[in-house]
């Protein structure tokens, strides 16, 4: 028999030593993940190398952006892997530093782990084509990597995909994160890939519980008025083992509260 569940956090860090200054290593050596995949880590290898390249005692390996104080993914894991994959081969995104594959392969099983940062189109109709481009980048990138492996992609995707996602649906409708063309898009994936949104698997109808994200204006932390832009997206076979899933929102590490999800297979 294997050992025990494989326990899996994804968070959107808004800035790695951000996130340290308010208690991250410290929720992490007390919660004891196999595997926390970060976004938005807003840093260099010369920034976090010696000092944000382990978090408790897990090793962290990195995509970054070239651009300074942007962007940028991590995942940290306990176990080794045998291979890391860094940019999924976009030239265009791979220069934002939003890919990071941990493999860990054995004989009887392939298996990845993807720490994935898709970006946000709030900022501007610039940047919501940009989003749209990588949408539609990704999209056959997952799909070809499900034929050969089984894996498990942690990521702020940056979309609500259902009304039951964020608070105030009715008057987001035209914007970014909750356009239609983006919930169509997740439609798709989910759909065509046979992939698992693993959250809504455990959880379907849950509401006000569900929030990864929330503003920082209109007190919206305070009033619960949310979205569930964090997920984890998993092939079919690994999703039927995933076990329990948590938001944690007892202490703010960022604008994201990280998600936990406990899987019953063995590294």
């Amino acid at each position: 028999m294997g050992k025990s569940l494989f326990k899996l956090t994804s968070l959107n860090l808004n800035g790695i030593r951000s996130a340290a200054s308010k208690g991250v290593e410290a929720w992490v050596a007390q919660t004891s993940p196999d595997c926390i995949c970060v976004q938005e880590v807003k840093a260099q290898h010369d920034d976090v190398h010696g000092k944000h390249d382990r978090l408790a005692d897990l090793r962290g390996h990195f995509h970054f952006a070239q651009k300074k104080g942007y962007s940028g993914v991590g995942a940290f894991t306990r176990h080794e892997p045998s291979d890391v994959i860094v940019g999924f081969g976009d030239e265009e995104f791979d220069a934002e530093g939003r890919y990071v594959e941990l493999r860990f392969d054995t004989p009887q099983r392939k298996l990845s782990i993807i720490s994935c940062y898709f970006p946000s189109g709030s900022s501007g109709e610039d940047r919501q084509q940009a989003k749209f481009r990588f949408l539609d980048v990704v999209d056959p990138h997952l799909a070809a990597l499900k034929n050969t492996r089984e894996f498990i992609l942690c990521g702020d995707i940056n979309i609500a995909h259902q009304e039951r996602d964020l608070k105030n649906w009715k008057s987001n409708r035209k914007n970014s994160g909750f356009l239609p063309e983006e919930r169509a898009w997740m439609s798709r994936l989910l759909a065509e890939t046979g992939l698992v949104d693993v959250y809504r698997h455990l959880h379907p109808e849950t509401t006000e519980d569900c929030y990864t994200w929330w503003s920082n204006r209109g007190q919206a932390w305070a009033k619960n008025v949310g979205w569930r832009l964090d997920y984890q997206i998993a092939t079919a076979g690994v999703a039927e083992k995933a076990r329990d899933a948590a938001i944690y929102k007892t202490t703010r590490f960022s604008d994201h509260a990280p998600l936990t999800i406990q899987y019953d297979i063995a590294l």
